[in-house]
């Protein structure tokens, strides 16, 4: 009796200690107040490996040169930015992966990526799903925008860019049979050979022969034999640098003369530098041109060799430092890093001065600006002509 009689005290404390069901005090611990964070978040998604690396290497350079000058004024909102960056391996399922990590665990109030269009087409629909506004510097084919009005892309599309090709083709160099070489695999490749196609037929050439390889292909002499054999006054290879760089060497090798003309996948350094000798001479459409005497242009390679040790930047290094800049920009003048007045402040963008061009969104999400098309000499790459929008 003793010991039941000690139990019913400790039971009885134990009661005494716990609020009553009727006494209106809180039974659960409130939840916490989120902590706001002390930066802005913004989520790059690039190439840094693989085999297009130097593209996302240069536009992340642009990129971090860009966020320095940004958080030295101060940052925007009264808050400095924090780029997160996640590499592709140069791979479209790395892409859609990485762009999932930015937004579900990191986060991040807008993105930047891909260079690639085969890329940034695998990650946009998850872009658009959360309503995160995405801007790719330098996805030329016309669908990533289709994707959603939370996708934007600084850089001329594809229809311009293969439209300037033909002209240049037909009207400045004045070579009426052309051969093209496409990487089928390649959704950048296969666009713009196609807009090159149809605007030079228009113009009255004639395409004589149409051969096809795979990125990462290494042997390039049984389709260039073939071409060889229908004669053509210039070779157009909407391609990467690597494979680029090849498909030249290789059509040396074999006798051919023809000029050879590219798109915007053909600028990095490394063009020159696997293409050597074989690839003098060939023309190809950019973003910008190094040797613009536009103070804009010699301002950022002056920062740009600074802060890296006198590298010169190349066309996907500026495109990076332009959406930087612009992706800041839009968020200040949301004045929010809400997901809607961002897209909103990201559509309204006109006249921005960009160092690829005065930059203007248009109704599909796309940029307004001049477009150049650049010749090598002697392993650089030289202005040959700039075309207003």
């Amino acid at each position: 009796m003793r010991r039941l009689a000690f139990l019913g005290s400790i039971l009885a404390l134990a009661l005494t200690g716990c609020p009553s069901s009727n006494t209106g005090t809180a039974t659960a611990t409130a939840t916490p107040a989120p902590v706001e964070e002390p930066f802005i978040k913004v989520g790059q998604f690039v190439s840094l490996t693989g085999g297009t690396a130097t593209f996302g290497q240069s536009t992340d350079r642009g990129v971090q040169l860009a966020l320095t000058e940004i958080n030295a004024a101060g940052g925007v909102l009264g808050k400095p930015i924090k780029v997160l960056t996640e590499d592709t391996q140069s791979k479209p399922e790395e892409a859609k992966t990485s762009v999932l990590k930015l937004i579900k665990q990191d986060h991040v109030v807008a993105l930047i990526g891909e260079i690639a269009s085969s890329r940034t087409l695998a990650a946009a629909p998850e872009a658009q799903r959360s309503k995160v506004p995405l801007i790719t510097p330098g996805s030329t084919n016309p669908e990533v925008t289709a994707k959603g009005d939370f996708i934007f892309r600084i850089c001329f599309i594809d229809p311009v860019q293969g439209q300037v090709m033909a002209r240049f083709a037909a009207q400045d160099l004045k070579l009426m049979k052309a051969a093209i070489l496409t990487d089928v695999k390649n959704d950048y490749s296969v666009g713009l050979a196609k807009y090159f196609k149809e605007e030079y037929v228009k113009l009255g050439g004639k395409i004589v022969a149409e051969e096809s390889y795979s990125e990462n292909d290494k042997e390039f002499k049984a389709q260039l034999t073939s071409i060889k054999g229908k004669s053509p006054d210039i070779l157009i290879i909407p391609g990467y640098y690597t494979e680029v760089g090849m498909i030249a060497n290789q059509s040396r090798e074999l006798g051919m003369k023809q000029i050879m003309l590219g798109g915007d996948g053909w600028d990095s350094e490394m063009t020159a530098k696997i293409g050597g000798k074989a690839i003098e001479g060939s023309y190809y459409t950019n973003h910008y041109a190094t040797d613009d005497p536009n103070p804009v242009v010699q301002e950022f390679i002056t920062k740009y060799k600074a802060a890296y040790g006198g590298q010169t930047p190349d066309a996907m290094a500026a495109l990076g430092y332009d959406t930087m800049r612009l992706t800041a920009d839009a968020i200040k003048r949301a004045g929010s890093t809400d997901g809607d007045k961002l897209r909103q402040a990201i559509q309204d963008t006109k006249d921005f001065p960009g160092v690829t061009g005065s930059i203007t969104i248009d109704k599909d999400r796309n940029a307004t600006k001049p477009i150049t098309v650049l010749k090598i000499v002697n392993g650089e790459y030289k202005l040959a002509k700039t075309i207003a929008p």
